[in-house]
C-alpha cells in the first residue's frame, strides 16, 4: 500500500456521501450475501452512485480476504475481498473496503462495497 497525501474532495472532484433511502440487497449464485436498509450511497464525479453495506449486513462467512489491493488518492488504500458460492463456485476481488480511509471518508470506514458487474445489486 502506498503512504500518500491524500486529495480532498471539491468543485473539480465532489463526492458526497449520504445515507441511502433505499433497501440494498446483493446476490452471488442466487444467494443473498448482503440485506440493508442502512447503506450509505457515495456519489464520485460522474462516477456511477456506489452502495457501501455495513460489514453487520454481510455474510462475512462467504468472503475472504484477498492479497489484491488498490489505492484512491481521495479515499485511501482498499482491501478486497473473494465471494464463496454455497456451490463451490468463487468470484475473484468482488468486494472492496477502506478499512482505513482518508479522513474526509471516515464514513465508509466498516462499510463494504461490491462490483456490480460481478454480483447482481438491487435497490429498492
Amino acid at each position: 500500500m502506498r503512504a500518500a497525501q491524500p486529495k480532498i474532495p471539491g468543485p473539480d472532484h465532489p463526492i458526497t456521501i449520504s445515507p441511502s433511502q433505499s433497501r440494498v440487497r446483493v446476490r452471488f449464485g442466487g444467494d443473498v450475501i448482503a440485506d440493508t436498509s442502512e447503506a450509505l450511497d457515495l456519489k464520485e464525479s460522474t462516477y456511477p452512485v456506489v452502495h457501501y453495506v455495513p460489514r453487520s449486513a454481510v455474510q462475512m462467512d462467504r468472503l475472504i480476504k484477498t492479497a489484491h489491493s488498490t489505492h484512491c488518492p481521495y479515499k485511501g488504500d482498499a482491501s478486497y475481498f473473494s465471494i464463496l458460492g454455497k456451490d463451490g463456485s468463487r468470484i475473484e476481488n468482488a468486494v472492496w473496503s477502506y478499512e482505513t480511509p482518508f479522513p474526509a471518508m471516515k464514513e465508509i470506514a466498516g462499510y463494504l462495497a461490491f462490483y456490480a458487474n460481478k454480483v447482481a445489486i438491487s435497490v429498492g
